[in-house]
């Protein structure tokens, strides 16, 4: 593919995303939504993460990880332990990988 195909398809990809976006973002009045579907959907970020990180957590190399051993388990949990106390996403993300770089490096986790 040359630049000028790369430049072109990212041109083109950027105005497909913004005009399929555009239909949510710009409507002239608010779309009706069922009370059931708008108190799913508040749930819906939180069950989006948790499908991105869980299996993170627990899968090494397409299979559940078998030893308690692993340094992102306790990463993990130090970073849901501090969220809990002192509800800060920056120190949720230090303390998380504080701890997972920490058992990894120092224990060769």
């Amino acid at each position: 593919m040359s630049t000028w195909e790369t430049i072109l398809t990212i041109i083109g990809l950027g105005a497909i995303t913004v005009i399929t976006r555009s239909f949510f973002l710009f409507p002239d009045k608010e779309v009706p939504i069922p009370a059931w579907l708008r108190e799913g959907l508040r749930y819906a970020p939180l069950a989006a993460m948790a499908a991105v990180v869980v299996p993170e957590l627990l899968i090494t190399q397409g299979e559940l990880i078998h030893t308690w051993r692993d340094a992102r388990v306790f990463g993990a949990l130090a970073g849901a332990l501090y969220f809990w106390w002192r509800r800060g996403m920056l120190g949720t993300i230090v303390v998380g990988t504080a701890v997972m770089l920490a058992l990894r490096f120092v224990l060769g986790w």
